[in-house]
């Protein structure tokens, strides 16, 4: 039984779907919050069970026979979220699961100024103190953050931002596919090496890719860090929220999300997806 948890977010239910396709239904089980979401699964086969990272009973149930656990990170930041996924990790080895997995991120780093960094780098602590074998998949900058980033410069023409540094943007659907692969014998042990898109590119990068594919001019304008926290205030965002953010922009500055690596091509044995194309189908031309 390979149980994979959150499979009613983005990245859980794109790797349950890409399971589905290597392993029988019954073999695959799913730890969800609202199992009444996942009933397309549970008509498939799936085993659908509640499982909450805040109710380790539920944990107890929904990883019940479990060989491996993939324990999908959380939307939630600190001490909330460290203290989940440790209680994901030690329900998984409660249960006698012989591998746990874990979705980390390629800058986990404990003295990391982007906040989630500092969080998987405490769950990679929590894996190696478990006592289980684990893998940590060092997931590149999802690609979805990019086009988050774009935000209204669509339609004002600018986007305005401090200053950043290259980021190896990385495609749901490409890391969907390594997680899978890696429950399925792949040999990824331990932490893995980053698992990134094909090349990193700042935001002027993808200024210019808006630009050739909106057939609009996107500039890029670099602000303060003040000036953006304050527009991002202005704009209601809560202060937790803005500074969530400046973190993210001080980190690339730092190169923690540049490095680019083969390995995800290799495993997958394609080319990975590059961000171009990913954008391609997320943003529409005006001309």
């Amino acid at each position: 039984m390979i149980i994979i948890t959150g499979a009613n977010g983005g990245l859980g239910r794109l790797i349950t779907e890409r399971l589905l396709e290597r392993v029988p239904s019954q073999r695959i089980g799913v730890s969800v919050r609202d199992p009444e979401k996942a009933r397309e699964l549970e008509d498939r086969g799936v085993r659908v069970r509640r499982g909450d990272f805040g109710d380790p009973a539920s944990l107890a149930d929904a990883f019940e026979g479990a060989r491996q656990v993939l324990v999908v990170s959380t939307d939630s930041t600190g001490a909330d979220a460290v203290h989940h996924h440790r209680t994901a990790v030690e329900a998984a080895a409660a249960a006698g699961a012989e591998r746990i997995l874990y979705t980390s991120h390629m800058g986990s780093n404990p003295s990391s100024p982007f906040a989630p960094m500092r969080d998987h780098a405490a769950t990679e602590a929590a894996l190696r103190e478990s006592g289980v074998p684990f893998t940590s998949l060092r997931n590149g900058f999802y690609a979805s953050s990019a086009a988050m980033l774009l935000g209204h410069a669509l339609e004002t023409g600018e986007l305005a931002a401090p200053e950043d540094g290259p980021v190896a943007w990385t495609a749901h659907a490409d890391l969907a596919e390594a997680a899978a692969l890696a429950l399925t014998g792949e040999g990824l042990d331990g932490t893995t090496p980053t698992l990134t898109g094909p090349e990193a590119l700042d935001l002027a990068d993808i200024a210019a890719i808006a630009t050739r594919l909106t057939g609009r001019e996107v500039r890029r304008v670099v602000v303060s860090d003040a000036d953006y926290r304050a527009s991002l205030l202005a704009r209601g965002l809560p202060a937790a929220g803005a500074d969530l953010l400046l973190g993210l922009f001080a980190a690339s500055r730092q190169g923690q999300f540049t490095p680019v690596d083969p390995t995800l091509g290799r495993l997958l044995g394609r080319p990975t997806t590059a961000l171009a194309e990913f954008l391609r189908t997320t943003i529409t031309p005006t001309g």
